[in-house]
């Protein structure tokens, strides 16, 4: 496709590079998981709108730098798009190993559902109370902390469902969320109970072993990204270093992917059938180096443009940060006792423990990336959490704080 220079919103070209890229995570996944071409060809698709959308921003931005002081504050803007550009070409390489059946072990399958946010696919009885209303009147995601991802209907994908989309009974619905908040919904769209695939456990110890590696490094991944826009919507170099820690872990977890699966190669009846699981491992780690980029006006003391922080705001999903004020529901309770996900909505991506001095006091890390249920909370901690606008108003009403009116 031909891309002339227009003049376009470079604010609302990041946001939806941000959607987009985040979206391509998912169905990427999503298209491994249920072995889908139809779903590896839509990513494909939208891998090409986001070529479009990168050349748009670079030009806008370059039209924009008269001087040197614009060239500095708007290197990290071109740093962004490069990297939803690199998120964008790693979902196409997994993606690819779908349409062009590299070769995936079934366990693969089986193992993604484990992952922190399952990829679960319902099909929409006739007599769910959800059907025939739109995801606005339901307010599923807020209510639930699961989000439709994708429809499946009369053989077509509808991708990233808004507020006004109609779910129908005959529907598959793509669901994205924790498993015990999936079960609620899987419930109320099919009349049964939601019960995980049985594990296909594979027979060689170090296949098994590379696969659970594979699944740790596409949550550890995903967490940086969102931490990377978490760092770059509060300029916060802390939060920056926590996306660093991360991608060295996905390193570390691809250097042992690759010798597990070099052993298992030699236990295997076809040692080509293994070619999908290291395209995965490698476009995974690709991911988390883009979080990096994302971040990396941060960590070099380069700050954040005002159009990146209103452009992360204005995505379909925001991150806000919030203190727990003393005396408020969360001060003393666990993550899981105050049932923050099922309440609000909102996934908490990860805890600052009180001042850095208190911190350096007590000789506790700074962080909790990725805190899970039997996460405390205390007075003074400031969090961070991904989810939509209204569960973020509910979670501030938890935190005893007040909701942002910007990033």
């Amino acid at each position: 496709m031909a891309v002339e220079y227009e003049p376009v919103s470079v604010k609302e070209v990041l946001a939806e590079m941000k959607d987009t890229a985040e979206l391509l995570i998912d169905l990427s996944y999503s298209a491994v998981l249920l072995g889908s071409t139809e779903v590896a060809h839509e990513v494909l698709e939208l891998e090409e709108r986001m070529d479009v959308l990168q050349m748009q921003a670079r030009m806008s931005l370059l039209m924009a730098a008269r001087n040197p002081e614009d060239a500095e504050s708007l290197a990290p803007v071109l740093g962004v798009v490069g990297a939803a550009e690199k998120i964008s070409d790693a979902a196409g390489d997994i993606a690819k190993v779908v349409v062009e059946e590299v070769g995936l072990p079934e366990s693969m399958r089986t193992a993604l559902p484990e992952a922190v946010e399952a990829l679960v696919p319902v099909g929409v009885a006739a007599e769910s109370p959800l059907a025939g209303t739109t995801l606005g009147e339901s307010n599923l995601e807020t209510e639930t902390g699961v989000r439709i991802i994708a429809i499946r209907r009369d053989g077509d994908w509808l991708l990233n469902p808004d507020h006004g989309t109609h779910v129908q009974p005959g529907d598959v619905a793509l669901l994205r969320g924790a498993v015990e908040n999936i079960a609620e919904v899987h419930e109320q769209l099919c009349g049964q109970p939601y019960e995980p695939p049985d594990p296909d456990e594979p027979s060689i110890a170090d296949l098994e072993r590379a696969l659970d590696s594979i699944v740790l490094m596409k949550d550890m991944s995903e967490l940086a990204v969102d931490l990377a826009y978490g760092a770059i919507l509060y300029d916060s170099e802390a939060l920056a270093e926590e996306v660093l820690e991360l991608e060295a872990e996905v390193d570390a977890l691809q250097s042992r992917f690759e010798a597990w699966i070099l052993r298992a190669a030699a236990s295997v009846d076809d040692p080509v059938s293994l070619r999908g699981l290291v395209h995965l491992a490698t476009a995974t780690e690709v991911i988390s180096d883009a979080a990096v980029e994302i971040s990396e006006g941060v960590l070099r003391g380069l700050g954040t443009h005002p159009v990146i922080t209103e452009a992360v705001w204005e995505s379909d999903e925001v991150i806000v940060r919030y203190t727990v004020s003393p005396g408020s529901p969360l001060d003393g309770a666990t993550l899981g006792d105050a049932e923050v996900a099922t309440e609000t909505g909102m996934r908490v991506i990860a805890v600052r423990r009180g001042e850095p001095a208190e911190a350096a006091t007590t000789g506790e890390s700074d962080w909790v990336v990725s805190p899970g249920p039997e996460t405390r909370l205390r007075a003074d901690d400031r969090f961070v959490a991904k989810g939509t606008r209204s569960g973020a108003g509910r979670l501030a009403e938890l935190a005893g704080d007040e909701p942002p009116e910007t990033g």
